[in-house]
């Protein structure tokens, strides 16, 4: 039998289990897919898995139309190119998510792991359009869009490389910042998701997110079973029903919704490729890159099957080639969507075919832009609500990992402190690095990457530079190492 705790390479510590001659755990509750299968490889009923992967498409909804939104009123496109524009992220989307959770050949983490266009890209999409004017603005955005999916993919094998910096006192402090990070998102769903959105911060608006948020944590605490794992979406459905008669939903959505739609392969014109703004969307990757191996750490924890180097390098190339394929269907760069994660970790569903049945959802909502419209009718303030569990769910278990990482550490201390404070600093004073060059901008904007490049970096500093006195229980040790590895 394997020992309790085997020491990795960078003298991290992870929980084994007892391990079955194809490498799968042995003590592993049996599943509908047979005795001793993964959940995350666990295939549920169809009526299960359609509702709890639609259950994920309600959650990351907002966040993957929102790009498109942006951007394309910055291109100043027509209505009706808008809403081309917001089915193509769709369409992507899907793609991406299908090739996250099944896989093929080295593509594909194989966790429930949702992918949707990265809100990273907008700002200097919105630069890039504003340079090249309405005519060429896309066409040179998707150039840029498809070199920065080949760089990730290119990149992956040796990106993947990183987890060695990453014990668990990192790990913690990264998922704890995801879910903090996300939270200001929910606060300002609640309010009504854009100032210029009527009765934005009304107390109707904010009531009714309370009242959505209650409803989680009522079904969450009350159901059993099967309708406990659908709290979020009878939480949403009940939202939604509520905001009729507060005035707080609008059908204008479906009414002028087309029922279906083919993608049209480079609608906006061939790709142009533009050196300035390749580099920008190349800086976006890797920020991108960053958040990404940071959400497969996460949700590896959270679905008790640990992401190694493996796994990051297989994600990351879907992560790559979803990118590069996006703009052929006049999609955007493809990233991780944290609030999933959450869903993840309160729904306790852990199988990545859920997520994939999400996947497909996604590409008929994009197929079928009637049905996207439909989904789009919960209001953003029911969304807030639902994000505060959701988000709120991702930080708790970035704590539960720090508490299990060795805190009474004083260099622990230091790098969680430090870590968390530079991380917040974006969230706090948003303006903050506007003085600072593009590519700092673009590197700190993020509280999630800022955070997560500083605990690296502190990390290498208590743990791999120099000699440093490790006790077993340091988080970023499981023995006790008297001289810390090389840089």
């Amino acid at each position: 039998m394997a020992p309790s705790n085997t020491s990795t390479k960078d003298g991290g510590s992870t929980p084994d289990r007892p391990l079955g001659p194809d490498g799968v755990s042995t003590n592993l509750p049996d599943t509908p897919s047979g005795p001793g299968v993964h959940p995350v490889d666990e295939l549920l009923p169809p009526v299960r898995l359609f509702s709890t992967g639609l259950q994920h498409v309600a959650a990351m909804y907002a966040g993957v139309v929102a790009p498109p939104l942006i951007v394309g009123a910055g291109v100043g496109l027509s209505p009706a190119e808008l809403a081309l524009l917001i089915s193509a992220s769709l369409f992507t989307a899907g793609l991406a998510t299908l090739l996250q959770t099944l896989g093929i050949w080295k593509i594909g983490a194989r966790l429930p792991f949702v992918n949707g266009v990265s809100f990273a890209g907008v700002a200097p999409m919105i630069a890039i359009a504003k340079e090249h004017g309405p005519k060429d603005a896309l066409p040179v955005i998707f150039g840029a869009v498809i070199v920065a999916g080949l760089l990730c993919f290119l990149a992956a094998p040796y990106f993947c490389k990183l987890i060695r910096f990453f014990p668990p006192v990192v790990q913690g402090t990264v998922i704890t910042l995801i879910g903090v990070s996300l939270l200001p998102v929910a606060v300002n769903w609640a309010r009504g998701g854009s100032p210029a959105a009527p009765g934005y911060g009304s107390t109707r608006a904010i009531g009714l997110a309370a009242t959505t948020l209650v409803a989680v944590v009522l079904c969450n605490r009350l159901l059993r079973g099967f309708w406990q794992q659908l709290s979020l979406l009878i939480g949403l459905a009940i939202g939604t029903l509520l905001a009729f008669p507060l005035g707080l939903a609008d059908f204008g959505a479906v009414q002028d919704a087309k029922v279906f739609a083919l993608p049209s392969p480079f609608h906006f014109g061939a790709p142009m490729f533009d050196a300035a703004a390749i580099i920008s969307l190349c800086i976006v990757m890797v920020v991108s890159m960053t958040e990404s191996t940071a959400d497969m750490l996460a949700l590896g924890r959270i679905v008790d099957r640990e992401a190694d180097e493996r796994t990051l390098a297989a994600g990351l190339r879907a992560d790559g080639l979803a990118t590069a394929l996006s703009p052929v269907f006049n999609g955007f760069a493809a990233s991780a969507f944290a609030q999933n994660i959450g869903l993840v970790a309160l729904t306790r569903i852990r199988s990545r075919f859920v997520v994939a049945a999400g996947g497909g959802i996604l590409i008929l909502l994009g197929l079928f832009p009637v049905l996207g419209s439909v989904v789009s009718l919960v209001p953003q303030p029911v969304l807030g609500g639902a994000g505060i569990v959701l988000f709120g769910t991702v930080a708790a278990s970035g704590i539960r990992t720090l508490a299990e990482a060795g805190m009474e550490s004083s260099s622990n201390t230091i790098l969680v402190s430090v870590s968390l404070g530079v991380g917040i600093i974006p969230i706090a004073a948003p303006t903050f690095y506007d003085a600072f060059p593009e590519a700092v901008r673009t590197l700190m904007h993020s509280g999630i990457s800022a955070g997560c490049v500083m605990a690296v970096l502190l990390n290498l500093l208590f743990h791999h530079v120099g000699v440093a006195r490790r006790s077993p229980t340091d988080g970023s040790a499981g023995a006790t190492v008297p001289t810390a590895t090389p840089s």
